[in-house]
């Protein structure tokens, strides 16, 4: 049995449509291609059901493939690794591809070109754009409004090292399921922090544990950058002493020593490390 299949994460199909790729369980769905759109929100919340719990949230200019829209909800598929859900209908837009991204903590956007008019929008950190245009220090953007040129980075940049994207959410809200610098989780903080460098994410720590990196032998040393897992939770190394990581304990990203949230988490009953992974060994 594939994935898609047995996690209903990544099985697009509901009670009324199946998306072709699965048309051999459709099972009576109908069977529909999907259409690719954009989001359209500065931050938008991808549920489990219409109106449901909340799975994962999709940043401005995220592509999603639309298989349905039912009772003002679409039925979606995150464009960048797969996760099915539902987003509000009035979210998001016709596709357009990006062309940069927001490297500021959050962006201003302005309706014309000048800082003192009166922003309509405020972006988050790793949002992305589609830019059509400059003036006057500012990007004009194919969806409407400005944003300071300052703000703003090719989509094509790569970050050198993902424990520094990281660290621009520090002190950040813990949120179950969130993805952006206004609330996120243990693995929205490690997808973020490796989807900057170009490293194939999944969402959810589970699945992070699975297919990120090189397992590591129990004793052997670590480094910045490598992954530590428990159940239910991820942390990236800060250093070889150090673990940076969203947490419910302190309700915001935090650094602080391995040593001592080996020791919180194995006396809350909540076990010990499942893995230690390297991201090229």
């Amino acid at each position: 049995m594939s994935r898609t299949e047995s996690d209903r994460r990544f099985f697009p199909a509901n009670e009324r449509v199946a998306h072709s790729s699965v048309a051999a369980q459709a099972e009576g769905r109908q069977v529909v291609e999907s259409v690719l759109h954009s989001v359209s929100q500065p931050v938008v919340n991808l549920l489990a059901a219409p109106g449901g719990a909340l799975d994962r949230q999709l940043l401005f200019g995220a592509a999603v493939e639309v298989m349905e829209v039912h009772n003002g909800f679409a039925f979606v598929r995150n464009a960048a690794d797969g996760y099915v859900g539902y987003v509000g209908a009035t979210k998001i837009r016709p596709h357009l591809a990006t062309t940069h991204r927001i490297v500021s903590n959050a962006a201003q956007v302005y309706p014309r070109p000048d800082i003192k008019t009166v922003p309509f929008l405020t972006l988050p950190y790793l949002a992305e754009v589609v830019v059509d245009g400059w003036k006057a220090g500012f990007a004009k953007l194919a969806t409407g409004g400005h944003v300071p040129e300052q703000f703003l980075q090719p989509v094509s940049v790569l970050a050198a090292d993902p424990v520094a994207t990281a660290e621009r959410f520090l002190g950040a809200p813990y949120l179950w399921g969130g993805n952006s610098i206004w609330g996120l989780d243990c693995s929205g903080l490690v997808q973020a922090a490796l989807r900057s460098a170009g490293v194939t994410c999944p969402a959810d720590s589970d699945l992070q544990e699975a297919a990120t990196g090189t397992a590591l032998a129990p004793d052997a040393a670590l480094q910045r950058g490598d992954l530590v897992f428990w159940k239910n939770h991820v942390g990236l190394m800060q250093s070889a002493e150090t673990l940076f990581h969203a947490n419910a304990h302190h309700m915001r990203v935090t650094s602080e020593p391995l040593a001592e949230v080996i020791d919180r988490v194995s006396k809350s009953g909540a076990g010990e490390i499942t893995s230690r992974k390297r991201l090229s060994a």
